[in-house]
């Protein structure tokens, strides 16, 4: 059950970014998973930029193999403020944001 009044973390790291042998976009949704956040979704970029202003892009003729990823998780401000520092050590290069949004709905499909 989430509140009407959630939080969405949004993480922002390289699609070949790891956490020991595991791609860290994998590591951090199997602990969100793990901390009992609702949930979590990856994103792969088509194209971005972060710090150091290298350009990642998946043109056909460059195929990038770091490629943006952003992962969003949604939860209470308390969940998501418990869990940052449990990742923040595994990422190295990165950005994490913080938004209010609005629940609408969060439904499993049982009745």
């Amino acid at each position: 059950m989430l509140p009407k009044q959630g939080h969405l973390l949004r993480i922002f790291i390289g699609e070949r970014h790891q956490y020991g042998r595991v791609p860290l976009y994998q590591w951090i949704v199997k602990k969100a998973r793990e901390r009992g956040l609702a949930g979590a979704t990856v994103l792969r970029g088509l194209m971005g930029f972060g710090a150091k202003s290298h350009v990642h892009t998946a043109k056909i003729l460059r195929l990038s193999s770091d490629l943006p990823v952003v992962i969003e998780i949604v939860d209470t401000m308390e969940k998501i403020e418990a869990f940052l520092p449990e990742i923040d050590e595994a990422i190295g290069h990165g950005l994490a944001t913080i938004e209010k949004v609005e629940v609408r709905f969060y439904k499993d499909g049982e009745d």
